[in-house]
Order: structure tokens, then sequence, then C-alpha cells
């Protein structure tokens, strides 16, 4: 090979290689951990929210930017693992639900941390403000605590016969307690008789809702928690066998055969997130963009279950509602 061939095939070599590494180095990480787990559908449609917002801002997977997703985070060693793991090694995170925000502003006061399906974060300290939310994190509520009453409101309306509503909800956990507390407050002025009914696992809430049910007149209010999701289809199998009118805290389950949902649009939240990590990754602080609640709350009503469970949903109710399933 001639000298002056031998040079330009180097010097070619060498400008792919920088070309090569530069396309690495451009490579934004983003870190998701989220409470429930990475191949449930639910998990699946809001990270598709998020990733096809944020590709229609121009990033692109695998050309811009790169994915580490791990699910099923809860307050335990795993999940402080995972957290720390990915604290170590991105650019921004993505927190989606109370659990995962609150490894992730453990294992990292810098990074930069965008949440989603949050409730309360001001009152959980995840942030000092809605309008300025200080350190590194931001995001979008799920909603405030005082939403909790509309659902005992709800069941009353749908279901009039109904006198005790069993309230499934994860103890473990804050939003548990808080959720639960404002339904229990509630509840009197509904004149409801509220017990809870913890979801730890299949097992418990079947034995819960099996022992609730042998007394007549009952219904079910599902919190928001990784646990309901994570257990929506035995829920839901559930409330059809004994015949429990059933409120849940978003659309999903109502798609699948629950009853009726009030609550925050999950998916939405999470293309919305998009949009910040947008502006994150272009030079924006966390600190300067006001964490956002709901744009609305959605009623949804399924009407086939509703007629399965013998309920006429009254006018007004329906009159109200923004997606009927039927």
């Amino acid at each position: 090979m001639r000298r002056r061939e031998f040079i330009g095939l180097l010097g070619g070599s060498v400008v792919w290689s920088l070309a090569a590494r530069a396309q690495q180095q451009k490579l934004s990480r983003i870190g998701v951990l989220t409470g429930i787990a990475a191949n449930d559908a639910e998990t699946k449609a809001r990270l598709a929210a998020f990733s096809q917002e944020l590709q229609r801002l121009g990033w692109v997977e695998g050309r811009d930017v790169e994915f580490d997703i791990r699910g099923g985070a809860g307050l335990t060693a795993s999940g402080r693992k995972n957290a720390a793991e990915l604290a170590a090694k991105s650019d921004v995170l993505l927190a989606i639900g109370n659990a995962p925000i609150a490894l992730l502003t453990e294992a990292t006061r810098t990074v930069p941390i965008v949440f989603t399906v949050v409730i309360d974060p001001v009152g959980a300290g995840f942030v000092g403000s809605l309008s300025r939310p200080g350190r590194n994190v931001t995001g979008f509520m799920m909603f405030e605590y005082s939403l909790s009453a509309k659902w005992p409101e709800l069941l009353r309306q749908v279901a009039p016969a109904v006198t005790r509503a069993a309230v499934l909800r994860d103890p473990t956990i804050p939003a548990g307690i808080g959720q639960f507390a404002v339904i229990q407050a509630a509840a009197p002025s509904q004149n409801l008789d509220v017990v809870a009914i913890n979801v730890g696992g299949e097992r418990e809430i079947e034995q819960g809702i099996e022992d609730f049910a042998r007394t007549p007149n009952g219904g079910l209010i599902v919190t928001a928690a990784p646990a309901t999701v994570s257990h929506r289809k035995k829920i839901i199998e559930l409330a059809a066998r004994h015949k429990l009118p059933a409120v849940f805290i978003e659309r999903f389950f109502v798609a699948e055969g629950g009853l009726l949902s009030y609550g925050p649009n999950f998916l939405d939240a999470n293309r919305r997130a998009a949009g910040y990590v947008d502006r994150i990754l272009k030079g924006a602080k966390p600190a300067d963009l006001p964490v956002e609640a709901p744009n609305k709350y959605e009623l949804v009503i399924n009407l086939k279950t509703a007629k399965a469970l013998g309920l006429a949903i009254p006018p007004a109710v329906l009159a109200r509602a923004d997606e009927v399933i039927e």
C-alpha cells in the first residue's frame, strides 16, 4: 500500500472513530424508576406516552437518549439499590409514583428528577412548594388527598343501597394512610361505615374482600397504590363475583371491567413529563419548573358492569361523565 493511501485510510478511520465517539457522547441517559412492574401493561402504556412525546420533541431513543428502566420499586433494600444505581449513571431521572420519588430523593440531591403519579408532593416533603419546588425535583402531581373524599360520595350516588365500604389501601406507604384518613373523615356525611383492607398480596386481598362480602350492602373504594394496580385483575374479578360496586382512581381499572373511576389521566401526566425532561436536557433547572397539577379530573363509567351489578346510573352522574364504556 502506498504511503499516501495508508495515511488517507488512517485519517478516515480516525474521523470515523471521532464521529462514533461523538455519537456515543451525545446520548443522554434517562433513568426510570416505577412503583409497578416494568412488564405491567400500565407501566408500558405510561412509558410509551412519555417516550412518544419525547420523540416528538426531537429525542430519539438510540440516537439521542437511552433509557434504564427499573420496575417494582418499593421502600425496600432492593428499591434503594435500584435508585442508587440509576442516580449514579443518569443525566435525568423519571420517578413514577410516591415510593420511586422517595427513593430517588434519598439517592441524590443533584441529578434532576421529574416525577409523575405522586400524591401531595408538598405534604410528603418532596418539594418546598408547587410554584417553587427547590433543589433538584419537580414534576406532575396526581392529586391532593382531599380528592379522596369524592370516592365515597360517588359510590353512594351510583349505589344508594350501599351502607358499608371496604377501602383497599397499602398501609406501608404514607399515601395509603393519607387516602384512607380522608375517606374515613368523609364517610359519615355519606352515611357510610368504612373498614380497611390491606393490599399486601393477592391472598390477603382475596380473604379481605370475601370476609367483607359476607355482610350485605357493601361496596369497595380502591385507592391509589402500586399494589392495587398490580392486583387490579383480581380486585375487579372479586368485585364482580361478590356483586360489590367499586370506585377506582383511574380509567384503566374501568376499561378492564371496574364500575367507575374518578381521578387524573396518568398517561397525560407522563406525556407532560417529557416536556420537562426536554427542557432539563436543554439546560433548565428543576427548581425553576413549577410542579403542575392535573389539567382535569375524569369520571369514567362502565355501563356493562353497572348492568351486571343491577345498577341504574343516575342521569345526573351520566351527564357529568367524561367517558361511558358500554
